[in-house]
């Protein structure tokens, strides 16, 4: 938790802005476009909490400014409601930090304004320029903050570092404090630990009788073979910086390490963004528990298997027997383009990067040439996902696709694959014998998406695949 000497800080901080009309008057015009741009468009939540703790912090009404209240006022929670089974105010703050970051990352040196939200509190921490020197805030790590709940973020739960760009200038004479080289250090033991925990829960309520089941595709080809098994997560910190550079990162400059497209054309405030977020090696929270539960299946049909980030893997660990799942589209993963000459229902980049829609190269009758999602990551609105079952190229082993446009699209896939009865009847619309003879296949799904939540997963379109030659 925060010391009462930092919150008292920032409570002068904003008593300062408040008491003038000026300042006041600039910083509702700074937040308004904070809200309403490009970073905060795609969840009218997040807008809506930002909105809600700069108006009672600069009103002074910090006890409203606590997690109980604020799901009452902000979001119609009664006055009994648990805050330990109900999220939403946690999941809501930790999404606010994190766009808050991008948007100082993009817009940070033109800004007169920084507003942060520090970890383990709900009291916003708004600095302004004209009010003196500001300096980099230090990055807060609170293990009592559990931020979101697991869908959003199990294997990474800890708070992106808030950073203040207009220290960016002078970041190459001034030397890191010693605790800032040790963060990833503490944060590799603290997710080690929370892993742990997580596989733990995760395994005795995954173990079921349907886990069993290996003769159902595609798990028979996966566990059925003599072939090793690795599971590979995304990486959404490159998904983020091609969000911010509107650079694509393809799939060989991932393969050499080169992770920040066109650095000479970066402000230096999105070049210490990314440098920032490169620190860690982070897996979506989607991940979780797609992982916890192909573990499961693998327990339970006497196998193991071994799970990878996406960045800490190299070409040539590919060219191997192995079967492999990949979760992630190309922008979380790149090595996923890999297999795109196999797929009739391939991710593309839109033009700034930023999102992704998915094109269908062989439409066959009532298909439509591309799916666009409406929704980006935690909005509402529209997407799309696929699970494909290909052929590594040029090896013998088998090689499963759980991708999304965005981290809900690769959920909802997560969560189809391994739901037995369902999946054994999405496959025979496509003409498939879940326990036939392996078969390779694509399935593209449509699902609708509220605040982070997958619902609606409805199968768009089955395509039955040649057996991997290049297409």
């Amino acid at each position: 938790m925060l010391s009462p000497s930092s919150t008292d800080t920032r409570i002068a901080e904003i008593a300062k802005i408040a008491e003038t009309k000026g300042g006041l008057a600039s910083l509702q015009q700074h937040l308004k476009e904070v809200i309403e741009g490009d970073v905060f468009k795609g969840s009218h939540r997040s807008g809506q909490f930002l909105q809600y703790i700069v108006d009672q912090a600069v009103a002074g009404h910090f006890d409203s400014l606590k997690e109980r209240v604020i799901g009452m006022e902000l979001f119609g929670r009664s006055a009994s409601y648990d805050t330990g089974d109900d999220a939403i105010v946690r999941v809501t703050a930790s999404d606010v930090r994190k766009r808050l970051l991008q948007h100082y990352g993009r817009y940070g040196a033109t800004s007169m304004f920084r507003i942060s939200l520090p970890a383990g509190s709900y009291i916003p921490e708004i600095l302004c320029d004209s009010l003196g020197e500001v300096s980099l805030p230090e990055v807060v790590v609170n293990p009592q903050d559990p931020g979101p709940p697991l869908q959003e973020s199990a294997l990474a739960v800890v708070d992106k570092p808030v950073v203040n760009p207009s220290a960016f200038p002078q970041l190459e004479t001034a030397q890191p404090k010693l605790a800032a080289w040790r963060l990833p250090l503490l944060f590799g033991i603290f997710l080690v630990a929370l892993n742990l925990a997580l596989w733990g829960i995760f395994w005795s309520r995954s173990l079921h009788p349907e886990a069993a089941r290996i003769s159902s595709l595609p798990w028979s080809a996966l566990f059925g073979s003599s072939h090793s098994v690795e599971l590979i997560t995304s990486d959404p910190n490159i998904a983020e910086i091609q969000g911010i550079t509107g650079s694509p990162v393809s799939v060989s400059d991932y393969a050499n390490r080169n992770y920040i497209p066109v650095p000479n054309k970066l402000t230096p405030a999105q070049e210490y963004f990314c440098k920032t977020i490169l620190r860690g090696d982070n897996s979506a929270g989607v991940d979780a528990p797609i992982v916890a539960k192909v573990a499961a299946l693998a327990q339970t049909n006497s196998k193991s298997i071994a799970v990878r980030a996406a960045r800490s893997i190299q070409l040539i660990d590919l060219k191997s027997d192995s079967n492999f799942i990949f979760l992630g589209s190309p922008r979380s993963d790149p090595w996923v383009s890999l297999f795109n000459d196999q797929l009739d229902f391939r991710f593309e980049l839109a033009k700034n990067a930023r999102s992704e829609f998915i094109r269908n190269v062989r439409p066959r009758p009532s298909e439509q040439p591309q799916y666009i999602p409406t929704a980006p990551g935690w909005g509402t609105g529209d997407s799309y996902a696929i699970i494909a079952l290909v052929k590594n190229p040029d090896q013998s082993g088998q090689v499963l696709l759980l991708a999304g446009a965005n981290a809900e699209g690769t959920e909802a896939a997560g969560k189809l694959v391994t739901d037995f009865p369902r999946l054994s009847t999405e496959l025979s619309k496509c003409g498939i014998s879940s326990t036939g003879p392996v078969r390779h296949f694509e399935m593209l799904l449509h699902l609708n998406t509220m605040a982070g939540t997958p619902n609606n997963v409805d199968l768009v379109a089955c395509h039955i695949l040649p057996d991997g030659s290049a297409r």
